[in-house]
């Protein structure tokens, strides 16, 4: 691991040498990248298309003769960045753990077992939500194995598949937000690292997310309101209503939904690529012969093993990765070969998000050559206090998270803005990060062409629109009551 000075120098040199080179005094010009971007991920939904199309603007802006050198520069710089280096290894890290839990069928065993203490409709829910809990290493493993295992117990007790996908959707994201050993919080951690709103003894920006961690409140409303959706204390309205009364009077179970699979590929979700290859995996996976303990203990050693390390993600992953395929081989579930494989499949299904992150790493590297923090800082402060900004930056990257469906490169976008606003005004910062970090989640869940939802209804055999219709009024309330809380705290 990096040490922090080394860190901070990697992340800021380059900047401050870049801006000085530049000479650009801070104007309104700079905000034109940052309006391409926007436009451009809402029109496409296109996150990383947009960010690139965004840095490109920003150096033309710069230097329309110097811009292709000036871009050369830029990219290489980031990439020499040990943040970014990082970064890549502990998400493909991650897809790889993931795709080796997934192809020994150990989720799917785990999944069995729980079944046997679902024993009517509430409680095939309610064991539906706790699984959402405990797989909480990342969203896609978890939409995708929770409702595959589940969807057959809650068919016996006449839950829609409608009802099966919003809980599995409930807790996908926000539970992957709220767990800090997850791929949601190795990559919103790096970015406050490489924005330099971690300070400086923090150089994986984890303890920082972790201070954050009360604050996301659209995650914890949105774990509470789908268990009193459950309980019954909140009634079922609108399509969710109609979708369980077809449910409950109807004599043969569902079919998987014949249009989930295309669904997920018709989307335009910048995750296209990741939601593809899953499901390449799951087809491939041993659902009935995996063993429990091939599951549960990688689990158990990937989260000990971090902690251990003081919450280092990636030392945890090696020793995990280094235990879990002799564990795997005396077993003769896979030849060394297989496992490489597999491993190297899972590393590409987080090619999305690391590709983001560099293109986020490049944008914000541009914006800070054109001045864009203290050209907002200089404008906006005056006008912004402490106490409105948290509910603010809520609305708008919830807005813009749903009409994008890429909570991940929104948040990218938003936080080289976002979080200089929040220093100068002295607002509350872990606050202010917990409402980003909210916005994100709100995303993934509402959106009806995110990648968590797509996964969700895939995983569960829905239809991909009548689980986002049937979901969204739940998800819209939580997202209300979270505004008023910010506003509240703040």
């Amino acid at each position: 691991m990096m040490s922090a000075d080394t860190l901070v120098e990697s992340l800021v040199d380059p900047v401050v040498a870049a801006a000085e080179a530049a000479a650009i005094v801070p104007s309104a010009i700079s905000l034109i990248p940052p309006v391409v971007v926007l436009a451009i991920a809402i029109w496409l939904k296109r996150p990383i298309l947009a960010l690139v199309a965004g840095a490109i603007a920003g150096l033309l802006l710069l230097s329309p003769s110097g811009a292709l050198d000036n871009f050369a520069e830029t990219s290489l710089r980031v990439m020499q960045d040990e943040t970014i280096g990082w970064l890549i290894l502990v998400c493909g890290g991650f897809g790889a753990v993931i795709a080796l839990l997934v192809h020994t069928g150990g989720a799917f065993a785990f999944g069995r077992v729980a079944q046997r203490v679902a024993t009517g409709r509430k409680s095939s829910l309610m064991m539906t939500c706790f699984l959402g809990v405990v797989i909480f290493v990342d969203d896609y493993l978890n939409a995708l194995t929770v409702g595959e295992t589940m969807k057959r117990i809650t068919d016996k007790y006449k839950v829609s598949r409608e009802m099966l996908a919003y809980v599995v959707d409930s807790t996908a994201a926000p539970i992957c937000v709220l767990i800090p050993i997850s791929t949601w919080a190795v990559f919103f951690g790096g970015l406050l690292v490489s924005n330099g709103v971690a300070p400086v003894g923090d150089t994986t920006g984890i303890a920082t997310y972790i201070s954050a961690i009360p604050y996301m409140l659209y995650a914890w409303l949105a774990m509470i309101m789908v268990i009193l959706v459950i309980l019954g204390v909140v009634p079922l309205v609108g399509p969710m209503k109609k979708a369980e009364l077809a449910a409950q009077n109807a004599t043969l179970a569902p079919q998987d939904a014949p249009n989930s699979s295309t669904a997920a590929q018709d989307t335009h979700s910048a995750d296209d690529f990741a939601v593809q290859s899953f499901d390449q995996e799951f087809e491939q996976a041993d659902r009935k012969g995996g063993k429990l303990y091939n599951f549960l203990l990688p689990m158990i050693m990937l989260v000990g093993f971090t902690v251990w390390f003081d919450i280092d993600v990636w030392k945890g992953l090696l020793v995990t990765l280094l235990l879990t395929l002799p564990l795997y081989m005396v077993q003769r579930l896979m030849t060394i070969s297989e496992m490489m494989d597999v491993m190297i499949h899972g590393f590409k299904t987080m090619l999305p998000a690391i590709c983001t992150v560099i293109a986020a790493f490049i944008f914000k590297d541009v914006c800070d050559q054109l001045g864009l923090p203290q050209f907002i800082i200089d404008n906006l402060a005056p006008y912004m206090s402490a106490q409105l900004l948290p509910a603010l930056v809520f609305l708008s990257m919830a807005i813009l998270a749903f009409a994008t469906g890429s909570s991940w490169g929104i948040f990218a976008v938003s936080i080289p803005i976002v979080m200089p606003l929040a220093f100068a005004v002295e607002a509350n910062i872990p606050l202010v990060i917990g409402a980003l970090l909210s916005a994100s989640s709100f995303g993934s869940q509402a959106c009806f062409y995110s990648d968590s939802t797509v996964l969700a209804a895939q995983g569960s055999g829905c239809n991909l629109m009548s689980h986002a219709l049937t979901q969204f009024p739940y998800a819209f309330a939580a997202a209300v009551i979270a505004f008023f809380g910010f506003l509240a705290l703040a």
